[in-house]
C-alpha cells in the first residue's frame, strides 16, 4: 500500500479552487492511510521498538483478558521441574525433553537461531521420519522428534552435529555473495528424513488464527490455474479437539490448525508435558520400559486452566508497529517488493473475523503471509512430508516484526533452520515458486536491492 495521492478536483464549468475543508479532508485521508500502513496488527498494534517489543499484550486487550495474559506469561517463561515437587503446578517435565520453558526457545517471545559451536540445540529442533515401504513413519525408537535431554541415564537420543558448505554466487552487476548450506549428522541412525526447524517469533498468532478460511481458500491455487507460476496450497491437518480435518496455519509446514493445538503440541514434544489434548508421554514403547518408573506431574501435567492461559497469552502478544514507514527509501523498497513478485505470497492487507477474543475481531492487518504451502525448490527441501506438505513445501513465513529480530534476539538468522545470516541471504535461498522473484531481486540495481531490504527492516 502507498500514500494516497489526491488530485485537485474542479467543477467542469466554473473551475473553482478547492475549498479549504476539502484539502483538510484529503489530509485526514492521508493520515488515516499512514496509520493503517503503520499498524501492522490493526488496533492491537503496539508502539515499541525496544528489546521488549515482542513481549507486550495487544494494545486494545480487555482487562479480563489482560489478567489471563499475565498468568499465561508466567507459565510461558518459568522453568518446569521434575515431579514430585513443591511447585506442583509446574512439575512433570520430561522424561524426554528439549528445554524446561517455552521462553528458552522463544526468548523474549522472539525467534530462535542455530547453536554456535559447543552450544546445545535448544531453539532448533529436529523432526525425523523413517521411510518404510514407501511411507514415512516415526522412527521405531526415537519417534518423530529428537529430544536432546532425558531424566534417565538409561535413555538417550541421538546427538546432532552440523557442518556448513559454502556456496558462492554473484549478482548480474558482479556483486559477490556466499551462502552457507547446513549439513546435519545424527549419530547412530541411517536413512532418516530430517527436518530442522528453528523457533519462530510468537507475535500476532491470534490474528493469523482469525483470518477467514474463505480468504485462504480463495488465495490457494494448487494447480496454478491462473498460470502465474504460484501454486500455493492449503495443508489440511487433524484437529485433536474436533477430530476433523482443518486448515493448518501454524508451524513451518502449516501442520497445526490452532494456537491451542500448537501450544499443547509444544508442551508435549518439547517439554515432555501431558495435556488434555496430548495425554501420552512423548517417548516410544521401545523407550518406555526404562522410563515407566519415573513419577508423573499429574493427569494431565498441564491443567486446562494453565493450557488456556498460555494459549491466550500466545494469541494476544502484540505485533509492533512499522518503523519509518513514510521514509522515501522504504516506500521505494516496498514498491520494488511488490513489482518483483514477493507480495504474491507475502500478502499484506486482510481482515480478521469471528475471533473469540474481542480485541482480535474485525482487525485490518498486514502480516505479509498467505499462510499457504509453496514449493521452495531443492535448495530448501528437507525431503520430509508433513500432512499434505511435501518435502519441498513450506508455509509462507509472516514478515511482520522481522526488522526487530536483531534488536530483540541479538541475531539475524532466518529461514526454517536459520541458515540465512541476514534478510538478503534469506531472499537468495528462495527457489521453486519463488525462483522468478529471486531472479528479479538479483536483477535490481544495488541501491534498489538495498531499498527492498530497508523496507523489510521497517516491518
Amino acid at each position: 500500500m502507498f500514500l494516497i495521492t489526491a488530485a485537485l478536483l474542479f467543477q467542469s464549468c466554473e473551475r473553482k479552487p478547492v475549498p479549504a475543508k476539502s484539502a483538510n479532508s484529503v489530509n485526514q485521508q492521508d493520515k488515516k492511510a499512514d496509520i493503517s500502513r503503520q499498524n501492522l496488527g490493526g488496533e492491537t498494534t503496539v508502539y515499541d521498538s525496544s528489546r521488549k517489543a515482542y513481549t507486550l499484550s495487544a494494545r486494545n486487550l480487555t482487562s479480563e483478558n489482560k489478567t489471563q495474559f499475565f498468568v499465561g506469561n508466567s507459565f510461558f517463561n518459568k522453568n518446569w521441574v521434575q515431579a514430585p515437587a513443591s511447585a506442583s503446578a509446574r512439575d512433570g517435565i520430561g522424561p524426554l525433553f528439549i528445554t524446561r520453558s517455552c521462553s528458552s526457545c522463544h526468548n523474549l517471545d522472539g525467534r530462535g537461531s542455530p547453536p554456535s559451536l559447543g552450544e546445545d540445540y535448544t531453539s532448533l529442533l529436529f523432526r525425523i521420519s523413517k521411510k518404510e515401504n514407501g511411507v514415512f513413519m516415526p522412527h521405531p525408537v526415537f519417534g518423530d522428534q529428537i529430544q536432546t535431554r532425558s531424566l534417565s541415564d538409561k535413555v538417550s537420543e541421538p546427538s546432532i552435529s552440523v557442518e556448513y558448505e559454502k556456496l558462492a554466487g554473484s549478482y548480474p552487476d558482479g556483486t559477490p555473495y556466499v551462502l552457507e548450506k547446513p549439513i546435519y549428522t545424527i549419530d547412530g541412525t541411517a536413512d532418516l528424513a530430517v527436518s530442522p526447524r528453528v523457533a519462530q517469533a510468537v507475535i500476532g498468532l491470534g490474528l493469523l488464527e482469525s483470518i477467514p478460511e474463505a480468504y485462504l481458500e480463495k488465495k490457494a491455487d494448487p494447480d496454478d490455474l491462473d498460470n502465474d507460476g504460484i501454486s500455493g496450497k492449503l495443508n489440511f491437518v487433524n484437529s485433536v479437539v474436533t477430530g476433523d480435518l482443518q486448515i493448518g496455519r501454524f508451524g513451518w509446514k502449516a501442520n497445526q490448525p490452532s494456537v491451542l493445538q500448537q501450544v499443547a503440541g509444544a508442551f508435549n514434544g518439547d517439554l515432555g508435558l501431558t495435556t488434555s489434548l496430548f495425554q501420552k508421554e512423548n517417548h516410544t514403547k521401545a523407550q518406555g520400559k526404562h522410563l515407566a518408573s519415573l513419577p508423573s506431574g499429574g493427569d494431565p501435567e498441564v491443567t486446562d486452566e494453565i493450557l488456556d492461559a498460555v494459549t491466550l497469552y500466545c494469541q494476544t502478544i502484540a505485533v509492533p508497529a512499522r518503523r519509518d514507514f513514510t521514509a522515501k527509501n522504504n516506500l521505494v523498497g516496498e514498491e520494488h517488493f511488490n513489482e518483483i513478485g514477493c507480495a504474491d505470497c507475502h500478502a499484506s492487507g486482510m481482515k480478521t473475523v469471528n475471533s473469540q477474543i474481542p480485541s482480535l475481531d474485525k482487525q485490518s492487518i498486514f502480516p505479509y503471509t498467505d499462510l499457504l504451502l509453496h514449493d521452495m525448490g531443492d535448495g530448501l527441501a528437507d525431503g520430509r512430508p508433513d500432512g499434505l506438505a511435501n518435502g519441498k513445501e513450506w508455509r509462507t513465513a509472516p514478515l511482520w516484526g522481522i526488522g526487530l529480530v536483531e534488536t530483540v534476539n541479538k541475531h539475524t538468522r532466518f529461514l526454517h533452520d536459520g541458515r540465512a545470516r541476514n534478510i538478503e541471504e534469506a531472499i537468495l535461498w528462495h527457489g521453486g515458486e519463488a525462483e522468478r522473484s529471486k531472479q528479479n531481486f538479483k536483477k535490481l540495481e544495488k541501491i534498489e536491492r538495498e531499498a527492498v531490504i530497508s523496507f523489510l527492516n521497517s516491518l
